[in-house]
């Protein structure tokens, strides 16, 4: 007779859910990320039809991020206070009413604003939204299942942004890639209090305004100083002062507090400074670029954004289809020489384009600068997914959680620092060869975090 098995009852009992509240609550991972690369190949017509230079460009990707980032610090506790689904649904709405405002912008200062407006309501939309899997899945199968879906959206929304932005912007205008948000917030607002229960913590995290203005507060002077100091060394170095005045404040206030919401203190790991470079790097060398990509291609070549779009996905799609190859190759390389490896392939990448460049030329030598992109493309899928995972596996388990919001938070702050510094070495927008200066400080960002991840990481996984 066979004996009685003791597995739990929710292994046994409960039925498998179903994966359309997953679908439904990834379209937040996927709207957060389609409103970053989509938004990119649409620049330079915005730019034209509202009149600003290289440094509104920037604010049109800084004023989400950064909102974006000081927005996440809180949104979590929010969420854990007032419950989940209510969050996630507020930012949905927030997120709505922002992208109609952005559909309507009439100038430079009114699409900031509406930006801005956007980042706070994606940060609310993917902290309720991610939360919520983890109450809706209970069973270690399903929540991989449901996160698995997540992923494959977000990477549809990172991969494919700027083809369909591109389109989009060519067919029917830019306006139209912020209003097709809509029908998804709809459907978010219809469907997520019929498919998803409410869910809080019992003992909520604590709130602190403070230190979350203080932070954004110093990116966002760090930033407008970068932009400013293209023209005017003192804006520069008053900037750069007060930023660092700003976060040194914030640094204090963190280690004063029994639950900080960024403890400085995580970075007494080697293993996290060597990631905090890396998450810089990645964002200068590859984020950051892609967002210039298309006044590049407009310059050298005459593109439209459709053609641009397209073209854009020599860089774009390898993060479709790579990242499972980085994890297989963390498991037989360990971490140092995997990063190592990524970080030299944007680093090639960049200099190619370099040096495509400098071969002199009214027009580019396309087929290296094509390779370029290929090999940032390749790197960055290699390195972007597993950064996170390298953050939580190489600090202590009491550190992980911290050491997961220092990752979110390094990874869009320095996407927002990475597009102000390229912005800066960008004199001459309308000249090919001015952007030398632009892909020269994406490779020399991208060679520190090689010396980073072979000087700071640990060797095996």
């Amino acid at each position: 007779m066979t004996p009685p098995t003791n597995k739990p009852d929710s292994d046994n009992a409960q039925p498998t859910p179903s994966m359309a509240p997953a679908l439904l609550l990834g379209m937040a991972a996927f709207l957060a990320n389609f409103d970053v690369t989509a938004v990119v190949i649409a620049l330079p017509a915005v730019a034209r039809q509202l009149g600003f230079g290289v440094a509104g460009y920037a604010w049109v990707m800084d004023a989400y991020s950064l909102a974006f980032t000081g927005a996440l610090l809180f949104a979590g506790a929010l969420a854990d206070r007032y419950g989940r689904r209510r969050a996630m649904l507020a930012g949905n709405g927030i997120f709505a009413l922002a992208s109609l405002a952005c559909g309507m912008a009439w100038d430079g200062p009114s699409l900031w604003a509406a930006r801005a407006l956007q980042g706070v309501g994606a940060a609310f939309l993917v902290t309720g939204g991610f939360a919520l899997i983890a109450t809706v899945y209970v069973q270690a199968q399903a929540r991989t299942r449901a996160f698995a879906w997540l992923g494959v959206m977000s990477g549809i929304a990172m991969s494919l942004g700027p083809t369909i932005g591109g389109l989009v912007s060519s067919w029917i205008g830019w306006r139209w890639i912020f209003l097709i948000n809509l029908p998804a917030c709809a459907l978010i607002a219809w469907g997520v209090p019929r498919l998803v229960a409410e869910a809080r913590e019992a003992v909520p995290r604590p709130l602190d305004f403070v230190g979350v203005m203080l932070l954004t507060a110093a990116l966002a002077v760090l930033v407008e100083a970068l932009l400013l100091g293209r023209t005017s060394t003192l804006h520069l170095a008053g900037g750069l002062a007060l930023s660092a005045l700003l976060l040194a404040i914030f640094a204090i206030q963190q280690r004063r507090l029994d639950k900080p919401i960024l403890d400085p203190g995580v970075f007494a790991q080697r293993a996290m400074i060597g990631i905090a470079i890396l998450l810089f790097a990645v964002s200068i060398g590859y984020w950051a670029v892609l967002v210039y990509l298309p006044l590049f291609f407009a310059t050298a070549f005459g593109w439209s954004s459709e053609v641009a779009g397209l073209a854009l996905l020599t860089a774009t799609l390898p993060m479709l289809f790579l990242p499972p190859l980085g994890g297989w190759l963390i498991g037989r390389a360990g971490w140092r020489l995997h990063f190592a490896l990524a970080l030299a392939f944007v680093a090639a990448g960049n200099v190619a384009i370099v040096i495509a460049l400098m071969s002199g030329g009214a027009v580019p030598p396309m087929i290296p600068i094509f390779c370029g992109m290929v090999a940032i493309g390749v790197g960055v899928a290699l390195a972007h997914p597993q950064l996170s995972g390298a953050a939580v596996a190489l600090v202590p388990p009491d550190q992980a959680g911290m050491a997961s919001a220092v990752t979110v938070v390094m990874r869009q702050a320095g996407f927002a620092v990475g597009i102000a510094v390229l912005g800066a070495v960008l004199h001459a927008e309308g000249s090919a060869i001015s952007y030398v200066w632009l892909f020269s400080v994406a490779a020399i960002a991208s060679v520190a975090g090689l010396v980073a991840a072979l000087a700071l990481l640990p060797a095996q996984k």
